[in-house]
């Protein structure tokens, strides 16, 4: 099968998967990572049709909506793309690329590594920083009803991937714990110049936001 149309038919997938999905982990966020992939890959000598079914479907069921079952997403992945008659080395890259594309705390050691997936972590990472990083974050907050911040709750730095994954903290914390570690942790050049961009817009936003908080003239 010609692989724009496989690419066609797996946004088709994604959008009729995530129907109903938090929003921060919905269609669109698999299609901003799509663009963000694809602007990442001119600049990298990788494989674009791996890229671009990876990122489509890199969150094709976040296991923080499952329980924590890491297993669904890739499972699902495979089915959808061997029912796409993908050629099999492709899609066990893809595969890989979704067990090893999460965060998890940032003490998560990855099993696999590939130029494909650091092009696509890399875009996944951007749409969690920046103006849209801010409302996405807020949003989950909201979706789990944390507080916005609370003064005598210290982010923690060193958590554990259990531990990340079961923080109930408030979501300014989550900026500490997560969003701001993220510029350094790029993978690709484009990568990091536009995290970089993105990392001092969240710096004005927290500057702003205390100065809220604390009820300054601002």
């Amino acid at each position: 099968m010609d692989e724009n149309i496989i690419i066609e038919n797996t946004k088709l997938f994604v959008k009729k998967t995530l129907i109903g999905a938090e929003s921060g982990h919905d269609f669109f966020h698999a299609e901003r990572v799509y663009k963000n992939s694809l602007t990442i890959a001119k600049k990298e000598n990788v494989n674009e049709f791996i890229v671009g079914l990876g990122a489509l479907l890199h969150d094709i069921a976040d296991s923080k909506f499952y329980e924590g079952d890491e297993t669904i997403g890739p499972k699902k992945a495979r089915l959808f793309m061997e029912d796409q008659h993908v050629d099999k080395p492709v899609i066990d890259h893809v595969v890989k690329i979704i067990e090893n594309i999460s965060f998890k705390g940032g003490n998560f050691v990855q099993n696999f590594k590939s130029s494909e997936l650091d092009v696509i972590q890399d875009a996944d990472r951007l749409d969690a920083i920046g103006a849209i990083g801010i409302a996405r974050c807020f949003n989950y907050g909201g979706y789990k009803n944390r507080e916005l911040y609370n003064p005598d709750i210290s982010p923690k730095l060193e958590m554990n991937k259990e531990e990340y994954k079961k923080s109930e903290a408030p979501t300014i914390n989550h900026f500490y714990e997560k969003l701001l570690l993220l510029k350094d942790r790029m993978n690709t050049k484009t990568g990091k110049e536009m995290a970089l961009k993105r990392h001092q817009y969240m710096e004005g936003f927290l500057k702003q936001f205390y100065k809220e908080w604390s009820g300054e003239f601002c």
